[in-house]
């Protein structure tokens, strides 16, 4: 049996995201700037996809700009709407718990002069409102805060993070990395008080190599890339008219049948942690009900490493993570981990079980039998 445990990482594409992706590569290959009816065919895709997930979060289309993925739109996000603001203030606010595609531009604007406030979380992961308020200073002019964790699956409070952001300024952006909240949760930026929004396609069933970025029409940003003037001017370069109309494709299919398919998830998730509880040695990071996400589950598993643990279970059938897979091959300790108060003895010892549509029970019990088979083995091995 094969058991795909890893979907924060990247997901197995839909079908109809796979027959879309193939017919805009074989059939409709126009460039979407050409004038001819092949370039008007190539441009109908794009159209459509912004269009349906401009649909999926009840703002406008003209208000989403396709990316290469859901690193690309943190950087222009986090780095352009600093550069082009700069002349408000040199003051941004994170958290102790963000993607490295969010801590590097912030290390990068740190370089160029700018100021930032890293925020801590509680035990499960959620940040003080007090702190933020107390971070915010006359300077400041950005706020970035993930929505899902992607490590322990924590959600913040974004709607109560933006109302005290803007009582205090309203002239200060906010961002949110939505990359792992995205096709799991409703977002609604505009009523949410979000300013910018990052989404990769790869995390809903989507292809590789393609995100978007929504930005308020009301924002002020300058281009990461500059070339050719496409969508507007915001982002140039041939636009991937693949990966845009598979994108479009699956944040449709996710959001149809929301509910049904949020509450499959949770309902996995929940069996996920009762089952490792079960368990002798097992901490779970992650927890039940509100301010955690439907598809993560963080366990830390003493008297083991996590990366032999991983490729014990690899070698069952079973596909986990030991963090974020964009940072895979630059081992480190977890700041998330360290950040939400894990013992010391279990940094190393932490896997990910992330699910998606296509998982089941049968694949969790799968998963807690080969623990049971391999911990006790691991764990003598280690000792000795």
């Amino acid at each position: 049996m094969e058991v795909y445990f890893d979907n924060s990482a990247t997901t197995r594409v839909l079908e109809p995201v796979k027959d879309v992706v193939i017919k805009a590569m074989t059939e409709d290959y126009g460039n979407p700037s050409a004038k001819h009816k092949k370039g008007m065919e190539a441009e109908t895709y794009i159209k459509e996809a912004a269009e349906i997930i401009a649909d999926t979060l009840k703002v406008t289309a003209k208000e989403i700009v396709f990316t290469s993925g859901g690193s690309e739109s943190n950087n222009m996000a986090l780095i352009e709407t600093a550069m082009a603001n700069r002349r408000a203030g040199n003051h941004i606010i994170s958290t102790g718990i963000e993607h490295p595609s969010v801590y590097n531009p912030l290390a990068y604007l740190e370089e160029q002069g700018f100021s930032v406030t890293y925020l801590s979380v509680d035990a499960k992961g959620h940040i003080s409102l007090e702190e933020l308020e107390e971070a915010i200073r006359p300077e400041t002019i950005l706020v970035s805060v993930m929505y899902v964790n992607n490590e322990i699956g924590a959600v913040e409070p974004v709607e109560a993070i933006s109302k005290i952001i803007k009582k205090k300024n309203p002239a200060i952006l906010f961002h949110v990395d939505a990359i792992q909240a995205y096709g799991k949760l409703l977002i609604r930026p505009k009523r949410q008080g979000i300013d910018l929004l990052s989404v990769s396609a790869h995390k809903i069933h989507g292809p590789k190599g393609v995100g978007f970025l929504y930005i308020d029409q009301r924002v002020k940003i300058k281009p990461l890339i500059y070339g050719g003037g496409q969508q507007r001017g915001l982002r140039s370069g041939t636009e991937n008219v693949p990966g845009i109309a598979g994108l479009g494709v699956a944040a449709g299919m996710m959001y149809t049948n929301h509910k049904e398919k949020i509450q499959a998830l949770t309902d996995l998730k929940d069996y996920m942690i009762d089952r490792l509880s079960e368990l002798e040695g097992v901490t779970v990071n992650s927890y039940k009900g509100e301010g955690s996400a439907p598809q993560i589950v963080s366990a830390g598993f003493s008297g083991t490493r996590s990366e032999v643990l991983l490729h014990a279970l690899e070698d069952k059938g079973v596909f986990v993570s030991s963090g974020s897979a964009c940072s895979s091959n630059h081992p480190a300790v977890s700041g998330t981990l360290k950040g939400i108060g894990v013992k010391k003895e279990l940094l190393d010892s932490t896997l990910r079980f992330s699910f998606g549509i296509f998982n089941t029970r049968e694949e969790v019990d799968y998963c807690i039998d080969r623990l049971k088979e391999l911990l006790p083995v691991l764990r003598r091995y280690q000792r000795g």
